[in-house]
């Protein structure tokens, strides 16, 4: 039943990569606040390019960082996007936007409303996720990687019993 549903495959297949990996909790949890960071930042869409790029410059592990983007995904992202655009335009005082019709000029208003909202927010959001998940990270890791995981089971196509 699992193998029919992508999503929980590859975050299945995300946690067995991560679990497998023989590096310092230290190093795992260093790329997982990366991702998570990045996950919270508002560039859905690109969030693994990012994940890949700064894994690479920061020298941190990349599987841990592709595992921590996966917490903004289709599910979750509409409530961490709107809980940043809140917090933003919270901490900055704006009052919340009133959209009355739609236009060109209204698209061109908003990034600016709902950008900077959106980016002090995910700043707010995201550094605070980014060192709860490393601790959490750092100390679930040793156990993680004790753990046997067993295989997906494997379907034969085209073999009758």
């Amino acid at each position: 039943m699992w193998t029919r549903w992508g999503f929980f495959r590859q975050f299945k297949l995300n946690i067995i990569r991560l679990a497998r990996l023989r590096t310092e909790p230290d190093a795992i949890a260093r790329g997982m606040a990366l991702g998570l960071f990045i996950g919270f930042s508002p560039t859905f869409g690109v969030q693994m390019l990012l994940a890949l790029f700064f894994a690479f410059l920061f020298r941190q592990n990349k599987i841990a960082a592709f595992v921590g983007v996966w917490v903004t995904n289709p599910i979750t992202a509409p409530v961490i996007y709107g809980l940043e655009y809140q917090v933003g335009r919270l901490l900055l005082g704006l009052p919340p936007l009133e959209i009355e019709h739609f236009s060109c000029e209204l698209i061109w208003s908003l990034g600016s409303k709902v950008g900077v909202p959106l980016l002090v927010g995910s700043l707010a959001l995201g550094i605070p996720v980014a060192i709860i998940g490393y601790s959490i990270t750092v100390r679930m890791v040793p156990s993680l990687q004790q753990w046997k995981i067993p295989r997906w089971p494997r379907r034969i196509i085209g073999r009758k019993k």
